[in-house]
């Protein structure tokens, strides 16, 4: 048997939030409708944390590092074996 395990609560996350009735439920930055998703592409095309704040001057440094946050939150889970205990 596997369980998964997450570091962190989604509770910690302050800029981010998830609303069936906004991009369909996709964590969003700020209740807006640019999903954190759209950040960590932006990012990953080699725009600068300035560029990025150019481009969308509603968004704020801390929405770009809570993404960050947010997206390192997501991948830190682990398996766990309990059936070899």
């Amino acid at each position: 048997m596997v369980f998964l395990v997450k570091y962190l609560d989604m509770k910690k996350f302050q800029r981010i939030v998830t609303d069936p009735n906004v991009m369909g439920g996709k964590p969003c930055i700020r209740g807006m409708r640019i999903t954190v998703g759209n950040i960590l592409n932006l990012l990953a095309s080699s725009l600068s944390k300035e560029e990025i704040l150019k481009e969308y001057p509603y968004l704020e440094l801390e929405d770009i590092d809570d993404s960050l946050k947010y997206a390192a939150w997501r991948i830190s889970e682990y398996e766990v074996d309990i059936s070899a205990a």
